[in-house]
This record gives C-alpha cells, structure tokens and sequence, in this order.
C-alpha cells in the first residue's frame, strides 16, 4: 500500500479567496470544522467518488464529505443500499456510517464562496486529487459528481476537458485503464428540479459497482 496522501494543512494558504471565507467562518461559528475537509474511507477501495466541494453548513461544518448537507442524504443513502456502506447516516460525523467499498473526497477541500470554486482553486487543489489517486492502488472507478469533478479528474492525468466530455451515465477510460463514470451532483437543486432522481443515480452506481468488479 502506497503511503497516506498528502492532506491540505488546516490553514491551507493556498487560495486566497478561500482561506478568507475560512477566516471568517472561523470567527462566526468557531464551534464547526473550518478548514479542509478530508477524504474518507478505505484507500484500498476499487471506488472513489468525487464531488465538488465542502458545503458551507455540510462539510465544512461536520468535517466529513457530504455530511449534513441536502447532496449527503441521496449519496449515502445509496451508498448503504448497494452495499458500499454499513452503519446508519445520521448527518453527523459521529453516526455509525462506515465506508466499506468506496473513498470519497471533494475536487476542492474548503468550502467556496456561494458553493462554487473558481477556476485557480480547483487547480491549486489538484495535486491533493492526484496524491490520493496515487494512493489507491486497487482503484478501479471514479463517480464524478458533476462537470467540475469531472474536469478535474481529467485534470490529474493532464487531459483537457475536451478530450472526454462530462455525460450523465457516460463512462469512459482514462490513461491506464482508470474508469470515469459520470452522475449529475446530488445536489438539492438537481434533485428539487428532477435533473437528478434516485432512480437515475441509483443506476449509475449499479453500473459503478459492476464496472469496479471484485
């Protein structure tokens, strides 16, 4: 097994932006989590997913990807149905939800001005996605929740956007036979809007889940 990624520090200074809105959340709630959130779950794992972002009042307050946020009920809640999870999501870091089958992690570790990073902060924050590619040596599928943690993956194996568009249910190899499937955000938008249903991630995932074999 390869050696533990390197994480973000918790004063990350790295984007400027981001480090200011940390500061500032600091001194608003100085009881939440405030700093770069960390991935979660098992590095030897055949499954990552990837999301976008921390959530103001999620993970960047809990400190565990996709806790206590809208996006965390749908991802977990299928996570437990298809076997890649045990334990109950209650929406706090201190439930007893485990990841048994997957690793999840955010394209940009700290949480952005209105939940959107910029363009910089994405590539400041890829070498992290990197290092934690490298550091799972039986991945066999990334779940890229949206255009942006598309992109970014894509980014990690230096490709441009272009060469392999974002496609909802789409799943296409990387350099090295890494698989890339795509899935609309959990977001609260796309599921009020019905861009995203259950049903439709939840085939995404049994397609995840057959692709990773093993």
């Amino acid at each position: 097994m390869p050696p533990e990624p390197a994480q973000p520090p918790r004063d990350c200074p790295l984007c400027p932006r981001l480090a200011a809105l940390r500061a500032a959340n600091r001194t608003a709630f100085p009881d939440w989590h405030n700093a770069p959130v960390p991935s979660w779950g098992p590095r030897e794992a055949r499954i990552m997913v990837l999301g976008m972002a921390p959530g103001q009042r999620g993970a960047n307050r809990t400190g565990r990807p996709f806790t206590g946020d809208h996006a965390g009920k749908l991802l977990y809640a299928t996570l437990l149905r298809y076997g890649l999870a045990e334990g109950v999501y209650e929406e706090r870091p201190d439930d007893s939800l485990v990841l048994t089958g997957c690793r999840v992690t955010n394209a940009v570790r700290c949480v952005p001005p209105a939940n959107l990073p910029q363009p910089a902060e994405v590539r400041a924050c890829n070498q992290f996605l990197a290092g934690e590619l490298a550091a799972m040596p039986g991945l066999r599928v990334v779940l890229a929740l949206g255009v942006l943690a598309h992109n970014a993956l894509l980014r990690a194996f230096k490709l441009p956007a272009a060469r392999l568009p974002f496609g909802h249910g789409a799943v296409q190899t990387l350099p090295g036979g890494l698989l890339v499937a795509d899935s609309y955000h959990v977001s609260r938008y796309n599921t009020s809007t019905r861009r995203l249903t259950a049903e439709m991630f939840e085939a995404v995932v049994r397609e995840v889940i057959a692709r990773a074999g093993g």
